[in-house]
């Protein structure tokens, strides 16, 4: 696994425990239920990092490495989403008084200044990996979900701030413990959101997703560079982890072709397709013309 992934993970739990610990503090002495919120959606990023990282140490088995991150979404969504909704509706219903405000606004600060930066260095590492590529298109064809779940984390939780801090600034100044309610709501259903998106890109690599269109398209030009192979069929590949790709290729070797160049032809290709990615763990190649 990437040492970059490993960094922007303990970067960001190392961030969120430290932030969860003050927004519970500042909920405690203010009684915001948005900042309640806001400790919960931080102490569950921080379970989200520690999965991540438990993944990444025990995915040694391809067919594990996706795993984790299916159960990071669903947990953000059934906790995080859940108990910060429930926190607002509690709030709407029974609206309780904001007191020492400012402990709120200096809390959301450091929070804010924590928060970006841990975004920052994760942006910095998902260029990285996006290369040329624009944000939507690599976050759709990236096949390492670890820096993806840590961005759309820690982007989450920099909106779900930017929520509490006019919740509670509204409230401040209009005596209105509703916008303190609501808030806490909006980040319940920014959790719910960025849960859903996660668990929608990431799924892929549970079921079998096929590798991107430059892989096939490589995969296919090296075998047409061997004279003796008349067609390529079919290229057929699978994610098993996000560093781990099968391949299956199906071609037509020509008739007159000796038969012991016809193994070395293939022995020959699957060295130099795996040579060429090193994801391509896994390379099946057959003949299918029938040769009398």
């Amino acid at each position: 696994m990437p040492g970059g992934s490993k960094k922007v993970v303990y970067a960001a739990l190392a961030a969120n425990l430290v932030i969860a610990l003050t927004k519970f503090v500042a909920a405690a002495l203010s009684g915001s239920s948005a900042m309640w919120s806001e400790g919960i959606h931080s102490l569950v990023d921080s379970g989200n990092q520690a999965l991540l990282l438990y993944g990444m140490r025990r995915a040694r088995r391809p067919p594990d490495a996706s795993f984790p991150f299916f159960v990071v979404a669903l947990l953000v969504f059934a906790v995080g989403a859940g108990l910060s909704l429930y926190g607002g509706v509690r709030h709407l219903r029974q609206p309780g008084e904001i007191t020492n405000p400012f402990v709120n606004y200096i809390v959301l600060a450091i929070a804010l200044a924590m928060e970006g930066a841990s975004w920052l260095i994760t942006f910095r590492q998902f260029g990285r990996v996006r290369g040329s590529r624009s944000i939507v298109d690599a976050v759709r064809r990236g096949k390492d979900p670890t820096v993806i779940a840590v961005l759309f984390e820690d982007s989450a939780a920099l909106a779900g701030l930017v929520v509490a801090a006019i919740g509670v600034t509204l409230y401040h100044l209009s005596g209105n413990a509703l916008y303190d309610g609501a808030a806490s709501i909006v980040i319940g259903l920014i959790l719910g959101f960025t849960a859903f998106w996660l668990a929608f890109e990431t799924k892929g690599l549970l079921i079998g997703e096929a590798a991107n269109r430059e892989v096939v398209a490589r995969i296919t030009s090296l075998a047409k560079r061997y004279p003796e192979v008349e067609r390529v069929n079919e290229v057929l590949t699978m994610h098993v982890g996000p560093e781990y790709i099968l391949a299956a290729v199906s071609l037509n070797i020509a008739c007159d072709v000796p038969r012991n160049r016809a193994h070395a032809v293939m022995d020959e290709l699957d060295e130099t397709i795996k040579k060429t990615d090193p994801r391509l763990k896994r390379v099946f190649i057959e003949s299918q013309n029938e040769c009398r």
